[in-house]
């Protein structure tokens, strides 16, 4: 695929409606009270399973600079095997992977009641609407071929 196309390049007004989503989910999340750091740990962890290198440099940026450190950021990938994850967060990863991840295995009952101990159903939709948002631009960037770009030691 050399001769990729830059689809938010290519259709911008599609773009600007998935951006606009991202938008109204961030405020939304402030509304009920997640964090920003719940929410790009989901961010991080569908972007990691889906292979998005240009979507996991930015949200991890994002993450840092939103108070999480890079102890956690390097065991997100086994967040199951910590304790550095708070319940919430670890419902968040859970309905995060559960999302990212419908197309392969079906989310059962499980994993909704599990959430669900943690989780209202307005976070349960908010971070829902997340991850699918973060889905969609995973697939943006990967199909687009988006690069990371090398950045010096000080940005």
């Amino acid at each position: 695929m050399a001769d990729r196309i830059f689809l938010d390049k290519q259709t911008p007004s599609a773009f600007k409606a998935l951006s606009a989503t991202a938008t109204e989910i961030r405020s939304r999340a402030r509304e009920i009270g997640l964090d920003r750091v719940l929410l790009e740990l989901v961010n991080i962890r569908a972007s990691q399973l889906n292979g998005c290198a240009f979507c996991l440099d930015r949200h991890t940026r994002l993450a840092l600079e939103a108070g999480d450190t890079p102890e956690r950021l390097g065991v997100l990938p086994a967040w199951r095997e910590t304790e550095l994850f708070t319940d919430k967060e670890r419902a968040a990863l859970e309905l995060a992977e559960a999302v990212t991840l419908v197309a392969a295995q079906r989310p059962g009952q499980d994993t909704s009641d599990q959430v669900r101990a943690v989780l209202s159903d307005d976070e349960v939709s908010v971070i829902t609407w997340a991850a699918i948002t973060i889905n969609a631009f995973n697939r943006v960037s990967i199909l687009s071929g988006h690069p990371v770009r090398r950045r010096s030691a000080n940005s």
